[in-house]
């Protein structure tokens, strides 16, 4: 039986109907992160989870039971938030506890319950200080490790990494990946507008858009078989390449997609002639943006040590195996 099941749930604020008809079931222990652009509804759909919103119509139901007039409190749920939450005169001990001897269980327990839950994070150490004496990495640490004590069957995360800079954020992911690990009966929710914690994070990526459900898939589905022109565009990094005119129609299509990744730029000959506009080095690997002759500007990913320069004339290649066609509507055309 899935852990989390959402039958035909939408949500309205008046007349304005910000989710609509959504269908997911979410397995036991199962990592689903929940992407799309802003107000798109996955910080919405999430709170209706937690029970912090109301549902307007359809059932959420946890492990077979109807779950939309039950308290937060009572579903079994601990909630990561972006900004923390923590209180500021408590130690973070106390800050970890707090909630457990709101549920009156023993100090025996409390104390065992943060103990384990600051060892599996490596903050021990931290916990005789207040918030203000941590780093935003520890305080959330913190917050993940407040959560953990409440042994609950759904942990929702949103979007708890956005306050950290870059190298906190990728030490922070792996923890919560190794996290998930440790926890393998707790289902996990995690809300995200950044596609490389989605990839690299989730067993499952649901993909919203306006307000409704776009693709259900795993992180290679996704990227490899998109539902539609808006997945295609969305999941994978840099971005598609989208073309129209005449190089589309005579794929059949009304837009042809290619990734950039799979486009190979020569010196020397190819299939499509064109002029380097930019070039973009980032260590590993590098951006080339082309002016591509007759149908316009077309982005590829190489090496780091590519010697492309701006202005140069230059040949693409795209694979033909893998371009996407897609019809007027957005739609698949042959997969």
């Amino acid at each position: 039986m899935a852990t989390v099941e959402l039958t035909n749930v939408s949500k309205s604020y008046g007349t304005v109907e910000v989710l609509r008809n959504i269908n997911l079931s979410l397995e036991k222990g199962e990592f689903v992160v929940f992407v799309g652009p802003s107000g798109c509804g996955k910080s919405t759909l999430l709170r209706m989870i937690a029970g912090l919103e109301d549902i307007t119509g359809g059932e959420l139901s946890i492990d077979g039971e109807p779950m939309n007039e039950v308290l937060p409190a009572k579903r079994g749920i601990a909630m990561v938030f972006q900004s923390y939450a923590l209180y500021p005169h408590m130690s973070v001990y106390e800050n970890m506890s707090f909630g457990l001897e709101q549920a009156k269980l023993s100090k025996p327990e409390i104390q065992e319950r943060v103990q384990n839950a600051a060892k599996m994070l490596q903050i021990e150490y931290l916990l005789d200080r207040k918030p203000k004496q941590l780093s935003g990495g520890q305080r959330q640490r913190v917050a993940i490790g407040r959560a953990i004590t409440r042994d609950p069957r759904v942990f929702l995360f949103d979007e708890p990494l956005s306050n950290l800079d870059a190298a906190l954020r990728v030490d922070t992911r792996l923890e919560i990946a190794a996290l998930s690990d440790r926890l393998p009966d707790t289902t996990m929710i995690y809300v995200t507008h950044d596609q490389v914690e989605a990839m690299t994070l989730a067993d499952r990526i649901v993909v919203l858009n306006g307000g409704h459900v776009e693709q259900v898939g795993t992180p290679m589905e996704l990227y490899e078989q998109p539902a539609s022109e808006f997945v295609a565009g969305f999941i994978g990094s840099p971005r598609m390449n989208f073309l129209k005119g005449e190089v589309a129609k005579e794929k059949g299509a009304a837009t042809l997609g290619i990734r950039p990744e799979h486009i190979e730029l020569s010196h020397d000959a190819g299939d499509w002639t064109g002029k380097v506009v930019l070039t973009e080095r980032l260590g590993s690997d590098t951006f080339v943006h082309v002016n591509v002759d007759g149908i316009g500007a077309v982005n590829v990913r190489t090496k780091g040590t590519t010697d492309y320069e701006n202005g140069q004339s230059v040949y693409l290649t795209p694979n033909p195996e893998l371009m996407h066609q897609f019809d007027p509507q957005g739609r698949p055309i042959g997969r």
